[in-house]
């Protein structure tokens, strides 16, 4: 084999490798997954690990997407990059861009506000209709009824997805003092990943990975 075609075949199998490892961190079956009328889960963060519980009637169309997440391992190694003390504990940026850009176009249909935003409740971020894609905040105020009834641009409230069940105390103890200031960087977050932030935000918090309880 000459050098061309040595450098052909390098150019061929790297191709096939960077194909295998997207497929491996995206397959469109996912986002066909039905989650179960009721599930738990368990994350497990820099400082230690909270307990969720979901349940598909409180918001269908979120439950399912926060069941295909979990269980295809979404939720490993992301940055806990907007803690506002009283407020909210904001997270789920991929640390890979290419990851970020699929997620990203596998927007959910809005759907309504059945649960309130009280201490514990769990919902996604949304800038905007049918915007919510993999971003979740947990309430770790009472934000009932102002992120119930909070309007956007073609949108009303942010439907509760799931609740903590244990662990509060852990969610309560995150590094709070940058604020929403990682938050506002968030076109450099989807870019430069955890690399980003741990250059100019050395103290926040991470999710180690999340997974469905039995």
């Amino acid at each position: 084999m000459n050098l061309k075609n040595n450098w052909i075949f390098l150019l061929l199998s790297f191709s096939i490798v960077i194909v295998s490892c997207n497929k491996a961190l995206f397959k469109e079956k996912w986002i066909e997954q039905e989650a179960p009328e009721y599930f738990t889960a368990r994350f497990e963060t820099t400082k230690g690990n909270f307990d969720i519980e979901a349940r598909r009637e409180w918001a269908p169309i979120g439950v399912d997407r926060l069941f295909q997440l979990i269980k295809n391992g979404y939720y490993e190694d992301i940055a806990l990059f907007r803690v506002v003390p009283g407020y909210v504990v904001q997270f789920g940026i991929h640390n890979d861009s290419t990851v970020n850009k699929i997620w990203r176009k596998q927007r959910l249909e809005d759907e309504a506000v059945l649960q309130k935003n009280t201490t514990g409740a769990i919902a996604f971020a949304r800038g905007g209709k049918n915007t919510r894609t993999t971003q979740i905040y947990i309430n770790i105020g009472n934000n009932s009824p102002r992120l119930d009834t909070l309007s956007g641009p073609g949108v009303s409230g942010f439907p509760v997805v799931a609740k903590v069940t244990d662990g509060m105390d852990v969610i309560l103890s995150f590094y709070d003092q940058y604020g929403n200031a990682p938050a506002r960087r968030q076109d450099s977050i989807h870019t430069y990943g955890n690399a980003y932030l741990k250059r100019n935000y050395p103290k926040l918090d991470y999710l180690k990975k999340a997974y469905l309880l039995k």
